[in-house]
């Protein structure tokens, strides 16, 4: 299903237009919020416009460090879609105090209904992000991700230009905001109210009401499930940068290109218009797939970006507008976020336990308020060292490269995957079928023909997961053993040859599988010189025995008679015959380890040719 017939779908279209309209009301109220402070608020309450936004910032992220966990509870204990739709009733009677407080321009009937907000959005996340996979199927959490993220950064920017302008109007401002504020909270309302029924994943949970205590035992379960909480800790940090740059927006604007708050509204549409895009992409590029290895290379291009953007900051004249450079810039900032958080999103919530989901995406909220916080300090502590903000960007941008090499490290199997792929779809027009067969998660041994030396490369940049792949000692031994020693492949002997070696592969295959990792194996020991399936060793018995795994029987067709095949000479001493030519692979059922045999998994390869 692609992202326009998901839009048109009952599980997620009342959904995503439910989230719309909260982000965009949100940001309506704050930027009616920040005029109003701007035009007089401020001077009223004894305070600089500065210190009350500050003030106002810290209103809106504490219910997020007070609330989260309490909202992740309630979200795993109750149904969601009946916690939201109570969420925006609340909404609903917050902004009907927010309206008495424009009303009575009353300061602190406003800071108190901008806390409330707060503690709605507090709550509202955990059900947002936890409902998506009781609706979506797992193929297709990275498109609903980032139409969420698409939509939530579209109505952010929407909500901030209304807000200002409608306030702003000559004598009618404060009505026309309230009525309209009034009227997005109600059709939120009505939206969720047709939002299907999400029944509660962990019905018997005990509520823990201490607001420490609960933080704590929230953040302690979502690090307890790694590949969840390796994507929080990412996610935080693209909020880091995130807040970040835009808190240095306007005096991007203001100090630097010498524009006013237009300006600042073009960079800020550009930057919103880059994350839109970039969350779509994300869906794009995967094929509706999670795939993390997109992860590293985007946070790369956003630390380029980053030094790019100081750089032509520093160089931009004073001219009242916005250099195409520096838009260009945040542009593909944007772009490259969005690239970022969309599949950390997704195996985030793939990743996690039903009944542990929301308390998860708690954690995550919590994180990210700290992490928004911590950027807020970072800029604050240079610029009282005295850097300009161009050098506060470059300190950002060595940050980002710190992250950018953690990342690569984490995810160094499934970028080498990425990039393997990008060369396979180079050299050959592919045609993949069944792949789908291996599981998502845990051990699992795939079995393939072997025709060619690029077998493994072709079977391993298409499926999606790495793929660590049992191979000739000699050949791992050779001039690319650098190669292969980075794509983690096992390297293996005949017993007659070196029996310590041979005991050594099969104990890392043991540990390999132990360790819920998919192990490759060509079990005919040697490329087929004529074309036709060999006989299979028993050697794959053993391994079951052993560590039993479901097995994924593979035929790979078209690669008899390439330069990296026997067809027609020796491999590699050979004029290339065909350019760009078609190859196939097709994954048949899965095998139950029990059931495997030399001459049954043979057969079954046989049947895929």
């Amino acid at each position: 299903m692609d992202g326009g017939m998901l839009l048109r779908s009952r599980r997620f279209a009342p959904l995503f237009v439910t989230q719309l309209l909260g982000a965009f009301n949100d940001n309506v109220f704050k930027s009616a919020l920040v005029v109003t402070v701007t035009l007089g608020g401020a001077a009223r309450a004894g305070l600089s416009v500065d210190a009350l936004v500050n003030v106002a910032s810290a209103l809106l992220i504490l219910p997020f460090f007070l609330f989260s966990a309490l909202a992740g509870q309630l979200a795993d204990r109750l149904d969601k879609a009946r916690l939201m739709r109570a969420l925006k009733l609340t909404e609903v009677g917050v902004m009907g105090l927010a309206v008495l407080g424009f009303q009575l321009g009353s300061l602190p009937l406003l800071l108190g209904s901008l806390f409330l907000m707060g503690a709605q959005s507090a709550f509202f996340g955990p059900v947002k992000y936890g409902i998506l996979p009781q609706h979506l199927g797992a193929h297709e959490l990275v498109r609903g991700n980032g139409l969420v993220e698409m939509g939530t950064f579209v109505a952010i920017l929407g909500g901030t230009l209304i807000g200002g302008l409608v306030i702003a109007l000559p004598g009618v401002g404060t009505v026309a905001l309230s009525a309209l504020v009034l009227v997005i909270a109600a059709a939120g309302y009505v939206a969720a109210r047709q939002v299907p029924d999400a029944p509660p994943s962990a019905p018997g949970l005990a509520l823990d009401f201490h607001l420490a205590r609960s933080t704590w035992r929230t953040l302690r379960l979502a690090r307890a499930n790694r590949p969840a909480w390796k994507a929080i800790v990412g996610a935080s940090w693209f909020w880091f940068l995130g807040a970040l740059l835009l808190a240095q927006l306007p005096l991007i604007a203001a100090d630097h290109l010498g524009g006013d708050a237009h300006t600042i509204t073009v960079l800020l549409a550009l930057f919103t218009v880059g994350v839109g895009l970039g969350s779509l992409a994300s869906d794009r590029l995967t094929g509706g797939r999670i795939e993390i290895g997109h992860v590293a290379p985007a946070s790369l291009a956003l630390t380029a970006l980053l030094v790019d953007l100081a750089l032509a900051i520093a160089a931009a004249p004073a001219a009242g507008h916005v250099p195409f450079r520096v838009g260009a810039d945040l542009t593909l900032l944007g772009l490259a976020g969005g690239l970022y958080i969309v599949p950390l999103y997704a195996l985030m919530q793939e990743r996690s336990a039903p009944s542990e989901r929301a308390r998860v995406v708690a954690a995550n909220n919590i994180l990210n308020a700290l992490f928004m916080v911590s950027a807020a300090l970072f800029a604050v502590a240079l610029g009282a060292l005295g850097l300009s903000l161009p050098q506060l960007l470059l300190a950002t941008a060595a940050l980002s490269g710190v992250a950018t090499l953690i990342a690569l490290a984490l995810t160094r199997d499934f970028v080498l995957r990425l990039l393997i792929a990008g060369v396979v779809r180079a050299l050959y027009r592919v045609r993949a079928r069944g792949l789908d067969a291996v599981p998502d998660h845990g051990p699992a041994v795939v079995v393939a023909n072997h025709v060619s030396y690029v077998d493994a490369l072709v079977l391993g940049g298409l499926c999606r997961r790495p793929i660590r792949f049992v191979m000739d000692h000699r050949i791992h031994d050779g001039p690319l053993r650098p190669f292969f020693r980075a794509v983690r492949a096992i390297p293996i002997a005949p017993r007659g040859e070196d029996p310590t070696r041979l005991e050594a592969a099969l104990d890392a295959i043991d540990a390999a599988l132990e360790d819920g990792e998919v192990v490759g194996i060509f079990p005919e020991g040697k490329l087929t010189r004529d074309g036709a399936l060999d006989v299979f060793k028993p050697g794959v018995e053993r391994i079951l025995e052993r560590r039993p795994a479901p097995v994924v029987p593979v035929g790979l067709r078209g690669l008899w008679g390439s330069f990296f095949s026997h067809a027609g000479g020796r491999p590699f001493a050979k004029w290339p015959r065909r350019v760009w030519s078609k190859i196939e692979i097709q994954a048949g059922p899965v095998m139950a380890p029990e059931d495997v045999t030399a001459d049954g998994l043979r057969a079954a390869v046989d049947r895929l040719l």
